[in-house]
């Protein structure tokens, strides 16, 4: 399907305008109709939930439309990746997978121990012949179900995914995170007190990846020779730029309901003290160098465990590019620190400043406000479009695989989001 001009105008603007919502980690329920930004999280009080791994069809930013397999809360539509499932350590989880796929399908829990399929241990399973058919019990094809139970375990994130015919259901997009909490501290990425982050500032980076001649195949019932593969598209929560910027539950990208716009304000001891945190998860077949422009991140916690030695002592580094591998999961903090304070009066950059410095890369539209101080704006010529609500900072963040930057090979698109920095009071439009 392709989309409209106006539609693409509307993903590029949508994230400037959050500047004035506030900002809250909300319930998958509570925020269905609403955009937002931000980790959505499906949650249980029983910590139950039911799975329908389904088809649907995914559009990119080049006016491509994908047809996809993936799981979705059985109360909702088609959706990739699978839901985000929060849930809290130490407690069993349930999760009822029902399948209405044309083959059987199945999900593994990498991290999670004692796992049970219809309460028998999950195990894997072969034909008559003893081939391996899939590491775990299976939902069959078209309209079978299988209950899968475990103890979360440590806090941390992991990856969802099928067990089954992996190669290529993988690539058709059966995978989904799975944030594990720490018990009584929600706002904690495990259980030192030091991985606390601000509130509602948690995000969830599912890097990915798509061959659409893989999913033609399978559309059409062709058969698909996983060896011969070469993605194309590469994403961040089922989407790629630009509409990685779009806020959660766009409704121009109605199959696509997570973004990844990480935003935030500088550091301060005293009104911002605590750091945001971006649960990182490989769902592909390759590594992903993702890296944001302008600052490092803390590593803390790898595959849900957090990164201390024996005595507790604290292991967690700093990194400028994570190499996040094929079913890894990285947890980090991340904050911006205006170490310089320039400021135009009484700390002036000691440099000339080139003027419209980005205007020649993104075309017609600039997230620059043409002035190096954070929360002040220069002019822009009038035939710009000028994102930039308040002299915000915008940091490119993106896998440095540059081919894994672009859609379908053309630059600036694919595995890139940006990271937004709001002036200290708050982003008042000038």
């Amino acid at each position: 399907m392709k989309r409209l001009t106006i539609q693409r105008a509307l993903a590029l603007t949508a994230a400037a305008l959050l500047v004035a919502t506030p900002v809250l980690v909300r319930t998958q329920a509570s925020a269905a109709a609403e955009m937002s930004e931000g980790v959505l999280c499906d949650t249980d009080p029983n910590q139950t939930f039911s799975l329908t791994a389904r088809d649907g069809y995914i559009s990119t930013p080049d006016g491509n439309s994908i047809y996809m397999w993936s799981y979705s809360n059985s109360k909702r539509g088609f959706q990739l990746p699978g839901p985000t499932l929060c849930v809290e350590s130490g407690r069993q989880v349930t999760v009822i997978l029902h399948n209405s796929l044309p083959e059987a399908t199945s999900i593994v829990f990498p991290g999670q121990q004692g796992v049970k399929a219809n309460g028998n241990p999950a195990q894997p399973q072969f034909d008559s012949g003893g081939s391996l058919t899939s590491l775990v019990q299976t939902a069959a094809a078209t309209d079978g179900s299988v209950t899968y139970t475990f103890t979360a375990g440590s806090p941390g994130s992991y990856l969802y995914e099928t067990g089954t015919d992996v190669d290529k259901q993988l690539q058709m997009g059966l995978y989904g995170a799975l944030v594990v909490r720490p018990a009584g501290h929600p706002n904690q990425v495990n259980d030192r007190a030091d991985s606390a982050f601000a509130n509602g500032k948690e995000y969830v980076y599912l890097l990915s990846e798509v061959d659409p001649d893989v999913h033609l195949a399978v559309e059409r019932n062709q058969p698909v020779d996983v060896n011969a593969s070469k993605s194309r598209y590469f994403m961040i929560n089922g989407r790629s730029m630009p509409d990685t910027l779009a806020p959660n539950n766009a409704p121009w990208l109605p199959g696509q309901p997570y973004g990844a716009l990480v935003h935030i304000k500088p550091y301060d001891a005293v009104t911002n003290p605590l750091p945001a945190t971006i649960h990182y998860l490989n769902a592909g077949s390759v590594n992903y160098p993702f890296h944001p422009h302008g600052s490092d991140e803390r590593v803390i916690n790898r595959d849900g465990h957090a990164l201390q030695g024996g005595s507790g002592e604290d292991l967690s580094y700093l990194k400028y590019d994570l190499d996040v591998g094929p079913g890894q999961t990285l947890d980090v903090l991340m904050d911006w620190r205006d170490v310089e304070h320039w400021n135009a009066t009484t700390n002036p950059i000691p440099t000339q400043l080139p003027a419209i410095t980005d205007q020649l890369l993104v075309g017609s539209d600039t997230w620059f406000s043409e002035s190096g101080y954070l929360g002040t704006k220069n002019a822009v010529p009038s035939n710009l479009t000028q994102n930039n609500e308040c002299g915000e900072y915008y940091h490119i963040a993106h896998s440095h695989a540059l081919e894994q930057a672009t859609n379908y090979g053309a630059a600036f698109g694919g595995m890139m989001t940006v990271f937004r920095i709001d002036p200290p009071a708050g982003c008042v439009s000038q």
